[in-house]
């Protein structure tokens, strides 16, 4: 039974499963390579319910140390996977664009071929070894069955998460309710192996709906459904008129069906361009595009053969009885829910689904994209892992953890911000200068310490509009990432998007942001952090027309006894431009005139301040009032900043008892942010380029954007 099994797919729903390496393996090398083996495995696995399991007693003898998709073969790998597993650098590869649709396909050939095997699971080689205490996601897949359907984010999900997908064989047919009653056995064990951690479970479709059901059986585990497209709303679906139609449908002409169902899918454009650089140039995107579709077309009549006719009307069948199972039990589900929703679902009434759904389940997220379709993770601008971080859905234990359960930026999750950003950027030509420790002052990042703690201390301008060109020229140069703190607001429903599609507060948990408290501080500090902190907080960035430049900090000098318990580096900091970039013409206290919209303010605010996180009673920094100011675009200037000369706390821990002394150093820090500002005001009067139209003409006739000369400091 084990050989039989491991022929096709190396499956163990166990803490250490064995793997398939169906992307560098054919299917007879798989196959011999298990009959070679057969004689050994036999001995040393068990099969039970078709898994094939590894004795604990054995698995190191046998395979080595097996991780989530990787078998050590010598003790330096052993020990590189340890590092990794322990921690992620910044612009870690997480593969997104290395796989596609036409990898999908080609795969499917080698897994469709009938094993006489039942439903089975299995962890794809190429997820790679995970962080340490990651917790189990387990795919369940739509209407293919295969497994297949996270390939695009194998690399990626496997980092943060032990990997298990489902595979339903071509001729199974399992009904429903035996499927529910697998996932829920497999879902009780982990559980039990791991009560303190979540268990994922991501429904693609007909997954949806099955995560759904086995969310409803398990109350009081702790679940977070990831369900893209679910097909909870198969009763509305245009599927439904098409059951008698395949069921007259002459064999012959089966063949046209995959065809029509690939457009009905998916977004055949969506699907070319995943491993398409977006920054290309116009001419070689489209080349490219229409090599890719041109590749993909003649892979399609391998649908035929993922889902044959008797197949289909099996699995048209399933969707209708997995839809009126889940729904009929949705007031059960107890679980973290997050739908994906794709605004070109031709098949399903995707988008009304997901905003049902939301409101029928009370811990429920929805995240649209209009420009995709029903094989949304298998389209380009879905990187599932990234939206799973944007909406702080990723944790490791039962409670979300914004230090301990961030994962960094990705490189290509910071190639899509720069992209993102290029036109901001272009707009602000912002330039950055540093004071090295001698008080030298120089263009660049040079004088930031390398070596963290380091703490950030400045400025908040009107709306934050520094904070992209900030962040990401930090990370750029020096590939440090900033970890900022914020207003606990920006963390809760009160910014969740009326149109449900991703936001800048998004990119901010993906960039780490996290609630300003002593708590993630002390964290962030511990894991010795670059941190990013405005003790003028939202007083600052929603500050008053005449309060241009304007610091509006505490009198409490915590921040800096904070530092000082962990000798960390302080870094002031001023910037300047805002008054270049935009006019506020409607600050709070004219938003507070209009009768149409002090209420709606009014509203908030009294939500809002729950969630303070300080006494903030007394002085003009308690007067954190959260609105939208009105402003007005100007012909762009140029966004300057200074970071001054750091002020080392190590050695310091005086100040831990001393509050006169934490005191001075607080205002010296103050006073240093206000000097910075002073110079910047009065040095860009002499950049010649401090208009975006000279900057303009320049870059035309001489160099890069980011190679524009500005005043000499």
């Amino acid at each position: 039974m084990a050989s039989s099994i491991l022929g096709n797919l190396w499956a163990a729903p166990h803490k250490f499963p064995l793997h398939s390496e169906l992307k560098s393996q054919s299917r007879s090398q798989i196959r011999s390579s298990a009959a070679r083996d057969s004689s050994v495995l036999s001995s040393n696995t068990a099969a039970v319910n078709g898994f094939s399991y590894v004795k604990e007693e054995e698995k190191t003898s046998v395979f080595g140390d097996v991780g989530n998709g990787h078998l050590n073969s010598s003790t330096k790998q052993k020990k590189e996977e340890e590092v990794f597993q322990e921690k992620l650098g910044p612009l870690w590869d997480d593969g997104y664009g290395s796989q596609s649709v036409k990898d999908y396909l080609d795969l499917a050939n080698e897994m469709i071929k009938p094993d006489g095997g039942p439903p089975r699971w299995f962890s794809p080689i190429s997820c790679g070894p995970p962080l340490r205490n990651a917790p189990v996601l387990l795919f369940l897949p739509g209407m293919d069955g295969l497994g297949l359907g996270l390939i695009l984010h194998h690399k990626a999900l496997g980092r943060a998460f032990e990997v298990w997908c489902l595979h339903i064989p071509v001729k199974d047919r399992t009904p429903f309710q035996a499927l529910v009653k697998f996932v829920d056995e497999t879902v009780r064990d982990q559980h039990s192996l791991s009560p303190k951690k979540p268990i994922y479970l991501v429904g693609d479709s007909f997954g949806g709906s099955l995560a759904l059901a086995v969310a409803a059986r398990n109350p009081t585990i702790d679940l977070v459904l990831v369900l893209a497209n679910p097909a909870t709303s198969f009763n509305r679906s245009q599927l439904q008129p098409l059951l008698p139609l395949l069921e007259s449908l002459p064999d012959q002409l089966h063949f046209t069906v995959p065809y029509l169902l690939s457009f009905v899918m998916g977004e055949p454009v969506k699907m070319a361009t995943v491993t398409i650089d977006s920054s290309l140039p116009p001419g070689t995107f489209l080349q490219q595009l229409s090599d890719n579709l041109t590749a993909l077309l003649p892979r399609l009549s391998g649908l035929t053969d993922i889902i044959p006719k008797d197949t289909l009307l099996w699995k048209l069948k399933l969707l209708k009885s997995a839809a009126a199972y889940a729904n009929s039990r949705l007031h059960a589900v107890r679980a973290q829910v997050l739908v994906l929703a794709g605004g070109k679902d031709n098949m399903l009434p995707s988008g009304d689904e997901a905003k049902r759904l939301e409101r029928s389940i009370k811990n429920c997220k929805v995240r649209f994209f209009k420009d995709n379709g029903h094989t949304i993770l298998m389209e380009d601008g879905v990187n599932l892992l990234t939206i799973i971080k944007g909406t702080g859905t990723y944790r490791q234990t039962r409670r979300h953890d914004y230090v301990t359960d961030f994962l960094p930026p990705s490189a290509s999750e910071f190639k899509q911000a720069v992209e993102n950003n290029r036109f901001y950027r272009y707009l602000t030509g912002s330039v950055m200068f540093s004071t090295l420790e001698d008080g030298k002052m120089v263009r660049g990042l040079g004088g930031i310490p390398n070596e963290g703690p380091v703490l950030l201390v400045g400025y908040h301008m009107l709306m934050g509009l520094e904070l992209v060109p900030l962040v990401e020229e930090i990370l750029k140069e020096k590939k440090i990432l900033v970890r900022g703190v914020a207003h606990p607001a920006l963390f809760s429903q009160l910014v969740e998007p009326e149109s449900r599609e991703s936001s800048f507060f998004d990119v901010l948990k993906i960039y780490g942001a996290s609630p300003v408290s002593a708590s993630n501080l002390f964290k962030l500090f511990a894991s010795k952090s670059h941190v990013l902190l405005y003790p003028g907080g939202a007083r600052e960035a929603l500050h008053r027309k005449s309060e241009m430049y304007k610091l509006f900090w505490p009198d409490q000098p915590e921040f800096v006894r904070m530092a000082a318990r962990f000798g960390a580096t302080i870094v002031p900091f001023g910037v300047v431009g805002e008054d270049d970039l935009a006019e506020l013409v409607l600050d709070y206290d004219d938003l507070m005139k209009i009768p149409i919209l002090n209420d709606s303010i009014r509203k908030n605010n009294e939500e809002a301040a729950a969630l303070r996180f300080r006494d903030e009673t007394d002085g003009e920094v308690a007067n954190q009032q959260l609105f939208f100011p009105g402003l007005l675009p100007k012909v762009p200037g140029r966004l300057y900043y200074l970071f001054g000369k750091p002020i080392e706390t190590k050695g310091k821990r005086e100040m831990l008892k001393d509050r006169e002394k934490a005191r001075q150093v607080y205002f010296q820090v103050k006073s240093e942010v206000e000097k910075n500002m002073a110079y910047l005001l009065k040095k860009r009067k002499e950049d010649p380029y401090r208009s975006v139209i000279d900057r303009t003409m320049y870059r035309v006739f001489s160099v890069p954007l980011d190679q524009v000369p500005t005043f000499e400091p």
